[in-house]
């Protein structure tokens, strides 16, 4: 059985930091790309960060330069760094594992992250 579950949510102040991590189970996590999504009440899941088993990275231009992933593939851990928050991070954050080859893909329960003063 895959899980994927993330922690690390919570309320935060504005410019304010926090760490996501998703821990993952159940698949043979080297062989997947790890991502994290956020989605807000009535708008569509966006992609935020997403990192290869190699360690690429890329970014939604909305967090180039305060978001960092990253992951460990010994612990089958992956991170989201987010500093210098902003209300508008205010969402509900999705880690995602996905492989192409066969196609699967599995998403975390999701945590909220909200950036209130």
């Amino acid at each position: 059985q895959v899980q994927l579950v993330e922690s690390g949510g919570g309320l935060v102040q504005p410019g304010g930091s926090l760490r996501l991590s998703c821990a993952a189970s159940g698949i043979i996590f080297r062989l997947y790309a790890m991502a994290w999504y956020r989605q807000t009440p009535g708008k569509e899941r966006e992609l935020v960060a997403r990192i290869i088993s190699g360690g690429t990275t890329s970014y939604v231009d909305s967090v180039k330069g305060r978001f960092t992933i990253s992951r460990d593939n010994d612990k089958n851990t992956v991170w989201l760094q987010m500093s210098s928050l902003k209300p508008e991070d205010t969402a509900v954050y999705y880690c995602n594992a996905n492989r192409d080859l066969p196609p699967r893909m599995y998403w975390g329960q999701g945590t909220q992250v909200t950036v209130s003063s």
